[in-house]
Protein backbone atom coordinates (compact mmCIF):
# COMPACT_ATOMS: atom_id res chain seq x y z
CA UNK A 1 0.00 0.00 0.00
CA UNK A 2 1.06 3.60 -0.57
CA UNK A 3 2.89 5.17 2.38
CA UNK A 4 0.59 7.48 4.33
CA UNK A 5 -2.60 5.68 3.36
CA UNK A 6 -4.50 5.11 6.58
CA UNK A 7 -5.86 1.75 7.66
CA UNK A 8 -9.45 2.37 6.53
CA UNK A 9 -8.37 3.65 3.13
CA UNK A 10 -6.04 0.71 2.75
CA UNK A 11 -8.85 -1.68 3.69
CA UNK A 12 -11.18 -0.05 1.17
CA UNK A 13 -8.56 -0.41 -1.55
CA UNK A 14 -8.12 -4.08 -0.64
CA UNK A 15 -11.87 -4.63 -1.00
CA UNK A 16 -11.88 -2.83 -4.36
CA UNK A 17 -9.00 -5.03 -5.56
CA UNK A 18 -10.89 -8.15 -4.47
CA UNK A 19 -13.70 -7.33 -6.93
CA UNK A 20 -11.39 -6.22 -9.73
CA UNK A 21 -11.69 -2.46 -9.28
CA UNK A 22 -8.79 -0.02 -9.40
CA UNK A 23 -7.67 1.47 -6.07
CA UNK A 24 -8.32 5.02 -4.92
CA UNK A 25 -5.45 7.44 -4.67
CA UNK A 26 -4.29 8.52 -1.20
CA UNK A 27 -6.25 11.79 -1.19
CA UNK A 28 -9.52 10.24 -2.32
CA UNK A 29 -9.13 7.30 0.07
CA UNK A 30 -8.67 9.81 2.87
CA UNK A 31 -11.93 11.52 1.98
CA UNK A 32 -13.75 8.20 2.13
CA UNK A 33 -12.18 7.71 5.58
CA UNK A 34 -13.70 11.05 6.63
CA UNK A 35 -17.07 10.00 5.22
CA UNK A 36 -16.99 6.71 7.13
CA UNK A 37 -16.01 8.41 10.37
CA UNK A 38 -18.88 10.90 10.04
CA UNK A 39 -21.34 8.16 9.12
CA UNK A 40 -20.38 6.03 12.13
CA UNK A 41 -20.73 8.97 14.53
CA UNK A 42 -24.17 9.93 13.22
CA UNK A 43 -25.35 6.33 12.98
CA UNK A 44 -24.81 6.00 16.73
CA UNK A 45 -27.74 8.35 17.34
CA UNK A 46 -29.64 8.52 14.02
CA UNK A 47 -30.77 5.48 12.04
CA UNK A 48 -29.03 6.29 8.77
CA UNK A 49 -28.38 2.76 7.54
CA UNK A 50 -29.22 -0.74 8.75
CA UNK A 51 -25.61 -1.78 8.21
CA UNK A 52 -23.81 -0.21 11.15
CA UNK A 53 -20.41 -1.89 11.34
CA UNK A 54 -17.31 -0.50 9.66
CA UNK A 55 -16.57 -3.56 7.52
CA UNK A 56 -20.17 -3.87 6.35
CA UNK A 57 -20.34 -0.22 5.31
CA UNK A 58 -17.09 -0.53 3.38
CA UNK A 59 -18.16 -3.73 1.62
CA UNK A 60 -21.84 -3.08 1.04
CA UNK A 61 -22.12 0.67 0.64
CA UNK A 62 -18.75 2.10 -0.37
CA UNK A 63 -17.56 -0.53 -2.83
CA UNK A 64 -20.93 -0.78 -4.58
CA UNK A 65 -21.30 2.99 -4.81
CA UNK A 66 -17.76 3.43 -6.17
CA UNK A 67 -18.51 0.78 -8.79
CA UNK A 68 -21.65 2.70 -9.77
CA UNK A 69 -19.73 5.99 -10.01
CA UNK A 70 -17.20 4.42 -12.36
CA UNK A 71 -19.87 2.74 -14.50
CA UNK A 72 -21.58 6.01 -15.35
CA UNK A 73 -20.66 7.33 -18.77
CA UNK A 74 -18.92 10.62 -19.45
CA UNK A 75 -20.77 13.79 -20.37
CA UNK A 76 -22.94 13.85 -17.23
CA UNK A 77 -23.05 17.38 -15.81
CA UNK A 78 -25.99 17.09 -13.39
CA UNK A 79 -27.09 14.12 -11.30
CA UNK A 80 -29.94 13.56 -8.85
CA UNK A 81 -29.61 10.91 -6.17
CA UNK A 82 -33.29 10.09 -5.63
CA UNK A 83 -33.98 9.20 -1.98
CA UNK A 84 -30.34 9.58 -1.00
CA UNK A 85 -30.63 8.35 2.61
CA UNK A 86 -27.10 8.24 4.02
CA UNK A 87 -25.72 9.41 0.67
CA UNK A 88 -25.44 6.23 -1.40
CA UNK A 89 -24.51 6.36 -4.18
CA UNK A 90 -24.66 10.16 -4.44
CA UNK A 91 -21.79 11.15 -2.15
CA UNK A 92 -19.34 8.55 -3.52
CA UNK A 93 -20.27 9.75 -7.02
CA UNK A 94 -19.55 13.34 -5.98
CA UNK A 95 -16.20 12.21 -4.53
CA UNK A 96 -15.16 10.04 -7.49
CA UNK A 97 -16.63 12.21 -10.25
CA UNK A 98 -16.05 15.84 -9.18
CA UNK A 99 -17.06 17.08 -12.63
CA UNK A 100 -20.67 16.12 -11.85
CA UNK A 101 -22.93 18.52 -9.89
CA UNK A 102 -24.83 16.16 -7.59
CA UNK A 103 -28.18 16.86 -5.92
CA UNK A 104 -28.99 14.67 -2.91
CA UNK A 105 -32.77 14.46 -2.42
CA UNK A 106 -33.92 13.16 0.96
CA UNK A 107 -37.32 13.76 2.56
CA UNK A 108 -36.45 12.58 6.09
CA UNK A 109 -35.21 15.57 8.05
CA UNK A 110 -32.54 13.85 10.14
CA UNK A 111 -31.03 12.12 7.12
CA UNK A 112 -31.09 15.40 5.16
CA UNK A 113 -29.27 17.07 8.08
CA UNK A 114 -26.60 14.36 7.90
CA UNK A 115 -26.23 14.90 4.17
CA UNK A 116 -25.76 18.64 4.64
CA UNK A 117 -23.06 17.98 7.23
CA UNK A 118 -21.36 15.42 4.97
CA UNK A 119 -21.34 17.85 2.05
CA UNK A 120 -19.84 20.54 4.32
CA UNK A 121 -17.17 18.30 5.85
CA UNK A 122 -16.16 16.61 2.60
CA UNK A 123 -16.37 19.75 0.48
CA UNK A 124 -18.00 17.95 -2.43
CA UNK A 125 -19.82 19.58 -5.36
CA UNK A 126 -23.24 18.58 -4.09
CA UNK A 127 -26.40 20.24 -2.82
CA UNK A 128 -29.08 18.78 -0.56
CA UNK A 129 -32.79 18.97 -1.32
CA UNK A 130 -34.54 18.39 2.00
CA UNK A 131 -37.84 17.17 0.61
CA UNK A 132 -39.37 14.82 -1.88
CA UNK A 133 -37.46 14.51 -5.14
CA UNK A 134 -40.74 14.79 -7.03
CA UNK A 135 -40.89 18.44 -5.94
CA UNK A 136 -37.86 19.28 -8.07
CA UNK A 137 -39.19 20.80 -11.27
CA UNK A 138 -36.05 20.42 -13.35
CA UNK A 139 -34.46 17.78 -15.55
CA UNK A 140 -31.17 16.01 -14.83
CA UNK A 141 -28.57 14.31 -17.03
CA UNK A 142 -28.66 11.28 -14.72
CA UNK A 143 -30.80 10.05 -11.84
CA UNK A 144 -29.57 7.35 -9.49
CA UNK A 145 -31.67 5.25 -7.14
CA UNK A 146 -30.51 2.61 -4.69
CA UNK A 147 -32.71 1.86 -1.69
CA UNK A 148 -36.05 3.66 -1.47
CA UNK A 149 -39.53 2.69 -0.34
CA UNK A 150 -42.19 1.86 -2.95
CA UNK A 151 -39.58 1.43 -5.64
CA UNK A 152 -41.99 1.13 -8.54
CA UNK A 153 -43.74 4.41 -7.74
CA UNK A 154 -40.39 6.09 -7.10
CA UNK A 155 -38.97 4.95 -10.45
CA UNK A 156 -42.06 6.23 -12.23
CA UNK A 157 -41.54 9.64 -10.62
CA UNK A 158 -37.79 9.67 -11.21
CA UNK A 159 -38.24 8.86 -14.89
CA UNK A 160 -40.05 12.15 -15.40
CA UNK A 161 -37.01 14.09 -14.17
CA UNK A 162 -34.54 12.60 -16.68
CA UNK A 163 -33.82 14.88 -19.61
CA UNK A 164 -34.12 13.49 -23.15
CA UNK A 165 -30.91 11.56 -23.79
CA UNK A 166 -30.22 11.32 -20.06
CA UNK A 167 -29.77 8.23 -17.91
CA UNK A 168 -31.81 6.48 -15.24
CA UNK A 169 -29.37 4.42 -13.15
CA UNK A 170 -31.11 1.84 -10.95
CA UNK A 171 -29.13 -0.25 -8.47
CA UNK A 172 -31.28 -3.34 -8.27
CA UNK A 173 -31.49 -7.15 -8.52
CA UNK A 174 -32.49 -9.63 -11.20
CA UNK A 175 -35.75 -10.24 -9.36
CA UNK A 176 -37.00 -6.67 -9.48
CA UNK A 177 -35.32 -5.24 -12.57
CA UNK A 178 -38.13 -5.99 -15.06
CA UNK A 179 -40.77 -4.42 -12.82
CA UNK A 180 -38.64 -1.32 -12.44
CA UNK A 181 -38.02 -1.09 -16.16
CA UNK A 182 -41.78 -1.30 -16.72
CA UNK A 183 -42.32 1.45 -14.15
CA UNK A 184 -39.88 3.72 -15.99
CA UNK A 185 -42.00 3.48 -19.14
CA UNK A 186 -41.51 3.04 -22.85
CA UNK A 187 -39.36 6.15 -23.28
CA UNK A 188 -36.28 4.32 -21.96
CA UNK A 189 -33.90 2.10 -23.92
CA UNK A 190 -31.96 -0.18 -21.58
CA UNK A 191 -28.26 -0.95 -21.91
CA UNK A 192 -26.49 -4.15 -20.94
CA UNK A 193 -26.71 -4.76 -17.19
CA UNK A 194 -23.62 -3.97 -15.12
CA UNK A 195 -22.88 -6.42 -12.25
CA UNK A 196 -22.34 -4.73 -8.89
CA UNK A 197 -20.04 -6.09 -6.17
CA UNK A 198 -22.13 -5.04 -3.16
CA UNK A 199 -23.81 -8.41 -2.67
CA UNK A 200 -25.24 -11.42 -4.45
CA UNK A 201 -27.22 -10.63 -7.61
CA UNK A 202 -26.70 -6.88 -7.39
CA UNK A 203 -26.99 -5.09 -10.73
CA UNK A 204 -26.86 -1.61 -12.23
CA UNK A 205 -29.56 -1.08 -14.84
CA UNK A 206 -28.89 1.92 -17.09
CA UNK A 207 -31.79 3.27 -19.12
CA UNK A 208 -31.41 6.09 -21.63
CA UNK A 209 -34.40 8.32 -22.15
CA UNK A 210 -35.02 8.32 -25.88
CA UNK A 211 -37.31 10.63 -27.82
CA UNK A 212 -39.99 8.94 -29.89
CA UNK A 213 -39.74 10.08 -33.48
CA UNK A 214 -42.89 10.97 -35.46
CA UNK A 215 -44.26 8.10 -37.54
Amino acid sequence: MSEGLHAIGARLNTLLAEVGLAPLDVVLAGRFEEYLSLLLRWNARVNLTAIRDEEGILRRHFVESIACARALTGGIATLLDFGSGAGFPGIPIALCRPEIAVTLAESQGKKAAFLREAVRVLGVAATVHSGRAEELHKAFDCITMRAVDKRGVAVESAAQLVRPGGLLALMTTSKEREALKAAAGAEFAWRELVPLPGGEDRLLALGERVISLPV
